[in-house]
């Protein structure tokens, strides 16, 4: 594994007014998003918005620094525009050049960050230099799908044919992780709407720890660690987690979901009486 990794994943609604701007739109603000969610049903047979129109509400994240020591994070609206929210996750390249993992970031998470990074007249050369700037990027940087500096997860997996893509929700459960816990994205507007951005940072995170357990279990297939470093770090993932009071739902689904598997049966230690 090669350290600094940054496991990242964003959630987003719909821009109400870059939406109204780009279709001419004069409607009541109550109005938009029904119009909206209209149009691209007629555009696309989907409710799916259009990529720059996806505003960016929170960004989530889980740290691994040289030593090995975690650090999970969120940056939400709750304290920060959008802007705001970009150039704190942006910074983080311009300082470290980590290992950067995502679940769907190649086709979702990046184009979103760069889209809203423009809108914004942002400057992101750290993330998005493909080797114009440092020529060693020509070789390896965070955009190109076969390099190695951002890992997207899914397509990875999916041997880069769309055909086998997968959720990562399925694929946490089926490994014995905790998975969305019966939540979907459905829930971000309501969250944002009711300010239960404690809720959301937690769901966006939820997302992050199962993308990292994921991976790890990706790396010991390919034997870029091996079985007993596989341990260490899921030891090391679940002592960290038990100081994150946000995360106590997230372990204690973990620990019912582990049992199913024999592989993971031994994630935690069975309490002696």
């Amino acid at each position: 594994m090669r350290l600094p990794v940054l496991v990242f994943d964003i959630e987003t609604l719909t821009d109400l007014k870059s939406g109204a701007h780009l279709y001419g739109l004069d409607l009541p603000q109550e109005s938009l998003d029904s119009a909206l969610t209209k149009l691209r049903r007629q555009e696309s047979g989907s409710e799916f918005q259009r990529l720059p129109l996806h505003e960016i509400v929170c960004i989530s994240g889980l740290w691994i620094d040289e030593k090995g020591v975690m650090t999970l994070f969120s940056f939400s609206q709750e304290q920060w525009s959008e802007a705001e929210i970009l150039q704190k996750f942006l910074s983080i390249f311009d300082k470290r050049n980590p290992t950067l993992i995502s679940w769907n970031g190649s086709q979702f998470d990046l184009p979103v960050i760069l889209f809203r990074a423009m809108y914004h007249g942002l400057s992101a050369p750290s993330l998005f230099d493909q080797g114009e700037i440092d020529s060693q990027k020509r070789y390896n940087n965070y955009q190109n799908r076969y390099h190695h500096r951002h890992v997207d997860l899914m397509d990875l997996m999916a041997m880069f044919n769309g055909r086998n893509f997968q959720k990562l929700d399925d694929i946490a459960y089926l490994l014995g992780y905790p998975g969305k816990r019966g939540k979907t994205g459905y829930y971000i507007p309501e969250y944002v709407r009711t300010q239960q951005w404690l809720e959301l940072t937690s769901y966006c995170e939820g997302d992050v720890l199962n993308t990292w357990l994921v991976y790890l279990r990706f790396l010991l297939l390919k034997g870029q660690i091996l079985p007993e470093d596989h341990r260490l770090w899921i030891q090391a993932t679940i002592h960290y987690l038990q100081g994150q009071p946000q995360q106590k739902d997230f372990l204690r689904v973990w620990q019912e979901s582990s049992i199913q598997t024999d592989f993971t049966a031994s994630d935690f230690p069975v309490p002696q009486h």
